[in-house]
């Protein structure tokens, strides 16, 4: 540690200064010191906002990596106060993408097409019994001829909408339509 002649640790430099410096030479180090004083503050905004440790800790490092291209572009009086909201605007950021990306996944779950394309296992053909059979012949018996006949190539030749469609000499959208109509009925 040095000491200047009053026997009193030197005043390390300020944040304005530790920017000006950065900005000058781009010196990773001095932007590091920097943001290591003003962690915990950030991870607390991060944990305030995300509400989860793990996530915190991951935007704590993106934060960084964003101030590194947004420090040379601003005019930053208060480093602190300037940090703060940069951190704040990030996490709303970040939740308005995940509650972006929930609303997609849930949309796409409740779409029917989707529903009915990838849950093998909610389809009556991959039920077992000789009552389900038969309750299956009598519901597609109801059926129109070319939604019957999508039924059987699809679910029970494993065709794909393209082969039926080729098959019936009709449009791939009819197909699915067919099959939509048929589950509805049935």
């Amino acid at each position: 540690m040095i000491f200047n002649i009053s026997g009193r640790k030197p005043n390390p430099k300020t944040d304005e200064e530790l920017i000006a410096e950065f900005n000058s030479t781009g010196d990773l180090d001095l932007l590091g010191k920097l943001y290591t004083t003003y962690m915990p503050l950030v991870y607390g905004v991060c944990l305030k906002y995300l509400k989860d440790r793990d996530e915190s800790k991951d935007a704590v490092m993106q934060i960084f990596e964003k101030i590194i291209t947004e420090i040379p572009k601003q005019s930053i009086g208060n480093f602190r106060g300037w940090l703060y909201v940069v951190t704040k605007n990030f996490c709303l950021m970040h939740l308005r993408s995940m509650k972006s990306q929930n609303e997609k996944l849930t949309e796409w779950a409740a779409d029917p097409v989707v529903f009915m394309e990838n849950s093998s296992g909610l389809h009556p053909i991959d039920e077992d019994g000789e009552e389900m059979e038969k309750d299956l012949s009598d519901c597609i018996k109801r059926l129109k001829d070319e939604q019957a006949e999508c039924i059987r190539l699809f679910y029970y030749e494993n065709r794909c909408y393209s082969e039926i469609a080729t098959l019936l000499k009709i449009d791939e959208k009819k197909v699915k339509s067919h099959l939509q109509n048929a589950k509805k009925k049935s």
